[in-house]
């Protein structure tokens, strides 16, 4: 697992495991926060033993950007603390995120030791404050990659934990190309120090223009792609052969699943456009 100290008392996590989803802690003077938790449990027990151990802090808050297994699952880490998120989230952890944790456990043993925990705490609207130490930590809706996104803004560094709203490829299967649009057009305008990202590495000042700029183009040429396709009947062949790199991206991003989650995007986005006409 890759740890970095981004600013003082704020900390990043990256899984070596799994698709370089990310984590984050921010530290107080008695306790400390977390946002989400890696896919595995000894991942985030691992986060849990270096905030105790050596920021010397328990964690009171955990805050859940969305409802994925790869962001909540190591909620059940944290007992003492409150978790919060989207109302949504809570909605979908119930709905979802049980069932499938029951199916996770049946091919991977390690699961036995998870259990769904929902947040105690959630929102659906406007902006929720945390006060840590000498930080305020603002939670705010992030949609596009889910319908329960939040992003968690460290006002005074200009740090932003993103979510699943920025990835270095943007992936919208369960959510919707034009929140994640209005998403990442938002956070372009923020003035930023850092971009944390839900995956891959932390985008610095100096790169988050190109970095939004990017994932605005891929956007909007992956729609250009499923419009293009027009009454064809051999449509999912032919979004299929629409390469990744020819949307904007390269397919080495997230070890290698670039290309599979963007032959994902395509096609819900075509059963999204035609389901809409």
């Amino acid at each position: 697992m890759h740890r970095e100290r981004v600013s003082e008392n704020v900390y990043w996590f990256q899984s070596e495991v799994y698709a370089q989803v990310t984590a984050g802690v921010i530290v107080g003077p008695q306790w400390a926060v977390m946002i989400d938790t890696l896919a595995l449990p000894e991942e985030t027990m691992g986060i849990r033993d270096f905030i105790e151990r050596e920021l010397g802090v328990q964690v009171r808050y955990v805050i859940n950007t969305h409802y994925h297994a790869d962001h909540t699952w190591g909620n059940c880490f944290f007992p003492d603390a409150t978790i919060i998120g989207h109302t949504r989230c809570r909605d979908l952890l119930i709905e979802l995120g049980k069932p499938s944790l029951e199916e996770a456990r049946k091919q991977n043993p390690n699961l036995r030791q998870v259990k769904i925990v929902l947040p105690h705490v959630t929102f659906s609207s406007g902006d929720l404050t945390i006060r840590v130490g000498k930080k305020n930590l603002i939670l705010s809706p992030a949609f596009g990659h889910s319908e329960d996104g939040i992003s968690v803004l460290v006002e005074e560094d200009r740090v932003l934990f993103a979510g699943d709203a920025f990835m270095p490829l943007p992936y919208i299967v369960d959510g919707n190309i034009d929140e994640m649009l209005a998403s990442v057009k938002k956070i372009g305008r923020m003035g930023l120090e850092n971009i944390i990202q839900g995956h891959g590495d932390i985008i610095l000042r100096g790169e988050i223009d190109a970095a939004v700029k990017e994932n605005i183009n891929y956007l909007n040429n992956i729609k250009k792609a499923v419009k293009s396709t027009g009454k064809r009947k051999d449509a999912i062949e032919y979004l299929d052969s629409i390469t990744v790199e020819q949307c904007g991206k390269s397919r080495v991003h997230l070890s290698g699943l670039a290309k599979t989650l963007h032959q994902r995007n395509l096609r819900v986005l075509y059963r999204q456009m035609n389901s809409e006409n």
